[in-house]
């Protein structure tokens, strides 16, 4: 046999060998989305396009002003949040200044921050008699924007900051020599530049604002409703679940649409570009620029630090003056009160959750991680993109689909503890998988080279080389994970059961409540899920790994 041919047929073996072991790794990840997303997602657009569900809902005249609603909200929170974030995507870009990367991380916490706690955060600073209540404004609908901005600061500080912290500023130095005012060189140079990462900023916010669930149920009101907040009320309240269905149908519909620009502007942001370092473009900032970092430190002091200042401080607020009756309150659950335990136990109930949801998700996510870092055929970048969809998809979607497929055999987990953790899990793996992929692509192939060619099987190549070196980029996954999961509400609402309440549905139901004390203790709980969060973030920005932007 000639030489070539074995060397050819040597080839293909190996070949199919690397794609069953792809196809193994890439098993229980691809079972798990096929379950718990593709199967419930699935049965809602069954039942939605049942019967003309759609139709009767766009025909109903209260739910045409709830998706209007809707659709206002969130092109006026993403615009809001643009004109806000954009400058202090400048500064943090191109200015060296002392505490830099403190700001950058601080800028973080809101993004992580469970919506339950912004949206109690601004119950503190602009609704029940706060600070700003006596102004005469619409306090919901303000409230609602602001607490937007606030929440998705950090997507436009990180996403339009990526690209800005490597653009030469020699082309704009060119048109100011060339005649150029500063605004026409920003205008005319710089602004056409960032447009692609300006873009998938945008389509990220309003698909985050679009689906809004925790902020709008807490701060909204009444008649201040979006679609994400009625499928919730056409199902726990009215029991209407063919109603529920059409509105996630036609929110869905809305989802691809909105991912699919997303996808598109990221496609224009990958063209060629003159790029640079990114600490080859930081400056210290003179003059004028002071005028503008100092303004926007100010601004992100403001819209960041104050709401959650008001927070803590309001959970130690006491008639007249402060004290710590609210925190004592957590340890016992009052007569009269909707809450089944003590919050301190919703606070247990919580924490075991968010941890069987980090496990999962760590396997889970570990797995498919693997499965798409060693390969780069189309069918891992297909499995790659799959693997994203539930982070674009509502949680209220993904826990109304829970509700109304696994409820009969041969998967029936009603009454189950493991529903709550499943569908966080669901929700946090695709953060496990961008945590952990970067990094195991950038590990030295000849490393694992070496350690076979001296005999050792693949799942000791795995455990002695690729697993200690990727063990930071593993913590800083199930920081994401855990932080996500202990604060994760969309979903959970539906799936918790009345005597394991979650912390966020304890501080929304002690909301629903009148009396001072009954606020109090949700701004208690508010505070240790703010800390709880804050640190787990603190930590992922401590211990980032394998960065070669600012991204």
């Amino acid at each position: 046999m000639r030489p070539g041919a074995t060397s050819g047929a040597a080839a293909r073996r190996l070949g199919a060998r690397r794609g069953v072991s792809w196809l193994a790794v890439a098993a229980v990840p691809t079972a798990f989305l096929g379950v718990f997303f593709a199967w419930p997602v699935a049965a809602i657009v069954a039942r939605g396009l049942d019967g003309g569900a759609v139709v009767e809902v766009l025909g109903d005249p209260g739910l045409r002003r709830v998706a209007w609603f809707t659709l206002w909200q969130a092109l006026a929170s993403t615009v809001l949040t643009l004109v806000l974030a954009v400058p202090g995507a400048h500064v943090l870009a191109r200015y060296d200044f002392r505490g830099r990367r403190v700001v950058r991380a601080l800028v973080t916490v809101p993004f992580v921050l469970p919506s339950v706690v912004v949206g109690t955060a601004f119950v503190g600073l602009l609704g029940r008699g706060g600070p700003l209540a006596p102004l005469g404004l619409d306090r919901s609908v303000v409230a609602v924007l602001v607490a937007h901005a606030f929440f998705n600061y950090a997507v436009v500080v990180r996403t339009v900051g990526g690209l800005w912290a490597h653009l030469d500023p020699a082309l704009e130095e060119s048109a100011r020599v060339l005649g150029a005012s500063r605004w026409q060189a920003f205008r005319h140079v710089t602004l056409p530049l960032l447009r692609p990462a300006l873009a998938a900023a945008g389509a990220i916010v309003f698909l985050f604002c679009f689906t809004s669930f925790g902020v709008v149920l807490v701060l909204g009101g009444p008649g201040r409703t979006t679609i994400e907040v009625e499928v919730y009320r056409q199902t726990a309240q009215l029991l209407d679940l063919r109603a529920a269905a059409a509105l996630t149908l036609l929110q869905l519909a809305a989802v691809v649409a909105l991912v699919a620009v997303h996808a598109r502007a990221q496609r224009r942001r990958a063209g060629a570009l003159r790029l640079r370092p990114a600490n080859e473009v930081l400056v210290r900032p003179r003059g004028r620029q002071r005028l503008l970092l100092g303004g926007n430190l100010l601004v992100m002091a403001t819209l960041l630090g104050v709401p959650l200042v008001s927070l803590v401080e309001r959970s130690f607020a006491s008639g007249d003056g402060y004290g710590l009756a609210s925190w004592r309150a957590l340890s016992s659950s009052r007569r009269g009160s909707t809450l089944f335990v003590s919050p301190l136990e919703a606070l247990g109930s919580s924490l075991t959750y968010a941890a069987a949801a980090t496990v999962i998700s760590m396997v889970v996510g570990g797995l498919a991680a693997f499965a798409v870092a060693r390969h780069t055929t189309v069918a891992a970048r297909g499995f790659d993109a799959l693997l994203m969809l539930p982070l674009g998809t509502s949680a209220v979607t993904v826990g109304f689909g829970f509700l109304i497929t696994l409820d009969s055999p041969p998967l029936d987990l009603r009454g189950s503890a493991w529903l709550v953790p499943l569908a966080q899990a669901l929700v946090a793996t695709p953060l496990v998988v961008r945590s952990l992929v970067p990094v195991l692509r950038s590990v030295d192939v000849r490393l694992k080279e070496a350690a076979a060619t001296l005999g050792a099987p693949p799942w000791r190549v795995l455990r002695e080389v690729e697993l200690p070196l990727v063990g930071r980029a593993l913590l800083v996954g199930a920081s994401f994970a855990f932080a996500v999961s202990l604060g994760e509400f969309g979903a959970t609402v539906f799936l918790a059961r009345p005597d394991r309440p979650t912390l966020p549905m304890a501080i929304v139901r002690l909301l629903g409540q009148p009396g001072a004390l009954n606020l109090g203790q949700a701004m208690a709980m508010s505070t240790i899920l703010l800390l709880v969060t804050a640190a787990a973030v603190l930590a992922i920005e401590g211990r980032r790994v394998g960065e070669v932007s600012e991204l």
